[in-house]
């Protein structure tokens, strides 16, 4: 697996980290629309889960990026640490806030509410399929454009990031609630007729 840096610089890496965590609420969006009817705030101020952004970049540092040769040893790999990372995390939000920010126990193959077996599988391949094809070739345009506003804009950036999960979890630690301001109720069954 390749762990080659490429030079990237600390302000590729926050833009990625960005980028990803876009993505991160995004997808958990899609997933809650199509599963629950609705999409929300996902308990940030933000359109942005910063955990995506980090869990992919710790991904990185660890295990770099695949390649043809040895992407179902990396699809494992990421699925087990998709299924601890999902249990640890889910734990800690229990235990320190109260809340189940998610719960999987509906879903066959569930390990406990914080992970299951379609969630990690599907999680892993997301991901293996994301640093395969994208995360290279993404780092290279965001690392062709180096400029001082890309730097000012990329640490501001995070530094907002960063203050809306703080925010977001000392409100949750606070109120042993959820963040909710805002909701949206949809209506599925347009979405999946034919």
């Amino acid at each position: 697996m390749n762990r080659t840096t490429k030079n990237y610089t600390i302000y590729d890496i926050f833009i990625m980290v960005i980028i990803v965590s876009f993505l991160g609420f995004f997808l958990e969006n899609i997933w809650i629309a199509l599963r629950e009817g609705y999409i929300d705030n996902r308990n940030m101020h933000f359109p942005f889960l910063i955990g995506y952004g980090f869990a992919i970049t710790l991904i990185w540092i660890v295990l770099g990026v695949p390649d043809k040769s040895n992407l179902f040893v990396y699809f494992i790999k990421c699925f087990f640490g998709i299924s601890m990372g999902e249990l640890i995390l889910g734990s800690l939000g229990e235990l320190l806030c109260g809340v189940y920010f998610w719960d999987y126990t509906s879903l066959p193959f569930h390990f406990t509410r914080y992970t299951s077996l379609f969630t990690s599988l599907c999680f892993a391949f997301i991901i293996t399929m994301f640093m395969w094809k994208c995360f290279c070739p993404l780092m290279d345009i965001i690392h062709e454009h180096d400029s001082k506003s890309k730097r000012v804009i990329s640490t501001v950036l995070l530094a907002v990031l960063l203050f809306d999960f703080m925010f977001s979890f000392t409100y949750m630690f606070s109120n042993q609630s959820y963040y909710d301001s805002w909701k949206l109720e949809i209506n599925t069954d347009n979405i999946t007729q034919t």
